[in-house]
C-alpha cells in the first residue's frame, strides 16, 4: 500500500506542471502566403510567434493559418468574434464589414511620410480608434499593422497620368464605400471583389486594374496580368489586427504583456519588411521588368488630389454625419501632431 501510495503522489506530481501551466493555443489567420522576407503580414505574423512562444514560457503557443485558408475575412473575423479563431490581420476592407467608420483611415493623400502616419496609428490617435473599435465592433485590437505602404494604380488598358485618364477603366477595389467615392471621383468604375479573386479577375478582364502598395502588387505577381503602373501614394491604410477579446481578457496580465509587446514588435517588423522590399529589386524593379511605370508630376498629382480630397471628406460626413466629421477631424489632427513633432 504504502508504495501505491508513493508512486499515485509521484504520478501527481508529474501531471501538476501541466495543469497549472496548460498551454493554450493562438490561431493567427491572415491572407498572404506565409512568406515573411516577402509579405509584411506574413511577417508580423512570424515575430509574432517567435517572440510569444519564447517569452509565454510555454504557455502559449501560435499557430499560423496563412493565404486565407480559414476562409475569407468576413468568415475569418465571424470565427475570431466566435472565438474559433483566436487572432487575425484585417484589412480595413474586412474591417468595415463590422467597423464601417474605418473607412477614416482610407483619407486620401493624408500623409507626407510613412513615419508620420507611424506616429498617427501608434498613438493617441490609434488608441482612441482601437478603443471605439472594441466598444462597438467587439474585436481587441492589437495594433495598426502594416500592409504594405502607400498605393500605386495599375491597369492593362492605357497609361495614367491624371485622372482623365482614368476614365473607362474598370478599378477593383476592397468593400470599403469610401475607396468607391474616391475611384468613382477620380473617373473610373469601382469593383468590389474579394481578395482571393483579384489575380483572376484581373486575368480575364472582369476588371482593368486595381490599387494596392508596390510590394502586394509584387507579392501578387500583378505584373503578370497588368501593364501599366502609376505611382500615385494616394493612400496609406493599415491591416487592423484584432484578437477576440475574451480570449485576451482571460489570460493573466503577465500573459496579455507578453501579446501586447509581441504585436508591437511584430508591427515594426512588417513596416520594414515594406520599406526594404520597396528600396531592393523585389519592389519597383520587378514590376518594372514587366509594366510601363509612370511618376506622376506636381502638377499632376495635384490634380488626382483635387479631385480625390473634396470627394473623399463629402462622403465622410454624408455617410457619417456628425461622427463622420468627428473622426476626420480627430484624424487630420493627429496628422497636424506628428509632422509638427517630427519637424516636417
Amino acid at each position: 500500500m504504502k508504495r501505491i501510495a508513493l508512486a499515485l503522489l509521484a504520478l501527481m506530481l508529474l501531471l501538476a506542471p501541466s495543469a497549472v501551466f496548460a498551454q493554450k493555443v493562438i490561431k493567427l489567420a491572415h491572407l498572404n502566403p506565409q512568406t515573411p522576407y516577402d509579405v509584411a503580414s506574413a511577417a508580423m505574423a512570424a515575430v509574432f510567434k517567435s517572440e510569444v512562444e519564447a517569452n509565454s514560457n510555454g504557455q502559449l503557443k501560435v499557430e499560423i493559418y496563412p493565404n486565407g485558408v480559414l476562409g475569407k475575412e468576413a468568415e475569418t473575423l465571424t470565427q475570431v468574434k466566435a472565438g474559433v479563431v483566436q487572432s487575425f490581420i484585417s484589412s480595413s476592407g474586412g474591417m468595415a464589414q463590422y467597423y464601417p467608420l474605418i473607412d477614416v483611415t482610407n483619407m486620401p493623400f493624408a500623409f507626407s511620410s510613412y513615419n508620420v502616419g507611424y506616429k498617427v496609428y501608434d498613438g493617441e490617435f490609434g488608441k482612441a480608434l482601437a478603443a471605439d473599435i472594441e466598444k462597438k465592433a467587439g474585436f481587441k485590437v492589437l495594433g495598426f499593422g502594416e500592409s504594405g505602404g502607400f498605393f500605386a494604380i495599375t491597369n492593362s488598358k492605357k497609361p495614367i497620368k491624371t485622372p482623365a485618364d482614368m476614365k473607362g477603366i474598370k478599378l477593383r477595389t476592397m468593400a470599403l464605400p469610401l475607396h468607391q467615392a474616391i475611384v468613382k471621383a477620380l473617373g473610373a468604375s469601382p469593383t468590389t471583389i474579394a481578395w482571393a479573386e483579384v489575380y483572376t479577375s484581373l486575368q480575364t478582364g472582369v476588371v482593368d486594374g486595381q490599387m494596392n502598395p508596390i510590394s502586394i502588387i509584387a507579392m501578387a505577381k500583378f505584373q503578370e496580368v497588368q501593364k501599366y503602373i502609376t505611382l500615385t501614394n494616394h493612400l496609406y491604410a493599415p491591416y487592423v489586427w484584432v484578437m477576440n477579446p475574451k480570449f485576451y481578457s482571460d489570460l493573466s496580465p503577465e500573459l496579455q504583456n507578453v501579446i501586447d509587446d509581441a504585436a508591437r514588435t511584430a508591427i515594426v517588423a512588417g513596416r520594414g519588411l515594406s520599406r526594404i522590399i520597396d528600396a531592393t529589386d523585389k519592389g519597383l524593379p520587378t514590376l518594372a521588368e514587366k509594366m510601363q511605370v509612370y511618376v506622376p508630376t506636381k502638377a499632376e498629382l495635384k490634380q488626382f488630389r483635387d479631385a480625390a480630397v473634396p470627394a473623399a471628406l463629402e462622403f465622410m460626413t454624408t455617410q457619417y454625419k456628425d461622427e463622420g466629421k468627428k473622426w476626420v477631424e480627430m484624424f487630420f489632427s493627429a496628422i497636424e501632431k506628428a509632422e509638427k513633432e517630427l519637424g516636417y
